[in-house]
């Protein structure tokens, strides 16, 4: 029997973002009634506002952080400012959603100007409550790796991500 493929390999979100890792913990991500699942497409109209994120966590003790990024800027065919940061929410208690948690770096509406880009949520367990540092980062560059280590969040425990690309005016009939 073949093993099933991971859309994270596949579509390169392990790679050009994160490490291989095992997801540990269920996370949801909405857009009012969309829900987010790899590879789907949603159009920029329908994202404009904070998602609805669920962490299904292990308890109330434990807390984790989110953080939203898209790696194909300002194209996917040349994403030389990758990544850019649109959205860092930390302690968000675990069985809670993230409007629980404290939001570090407010959350930037995703506009794609050329291609179609990938928009990928990753969730880090941490290890205490305000364990992630705040230096001032900034949107273009950032990098999800460096993040998580500087941070000392280890490996993501769940991550979820999407694509979309500018929508025209035909596209929104």
């Amino acid at each position: 029997m073949e093993k099933p493929v991971d859309p994270l390999i596949v579509e390169r979100v392990i790679g050009d973002v994160l490490d291989l890792f095992t997801p540990t913990i269920k996370m949801s991500v909405a857009y009012t009634d969309r829900k987010v699942c790899n590879g789907h497409e949603l159009y920029p109209s329908t994202i404009a506002s904070k998602p609805k994120v669920a962490v299904e966590g292990d308890d109330m003790r434990s807390f984790f952080t989110l953080v939203m990024t898209d790696p194909d800027v300002p194209g996917p065919s040349d994403p030389y400012l990758r990544e850019h940061l649109h959205w860092i929410v930390s302690d968000i208690p675990g069985t809670t959603d993230a409007t629980f948690g404290k939001e570090i770096v407010s959350y930037e509406i995703p506009r794609p100007n050329i291609g179609i880009h990938r928009f990928v949520f990753v969730l880090f367990k941490q290890k205490k409550r305000s364990q992630i540092q705040h230096p001032p980062w900034s949107r273009d560059n950032f990098n999800t790796r460096n993040f998580a280590a500087e941070n000392e969040l280890g490996l993501p425990v769940a991550a979820v991500y999407f694509n979309a690309q500018r929508e025209t005016a035909a596209r929104r009939r």
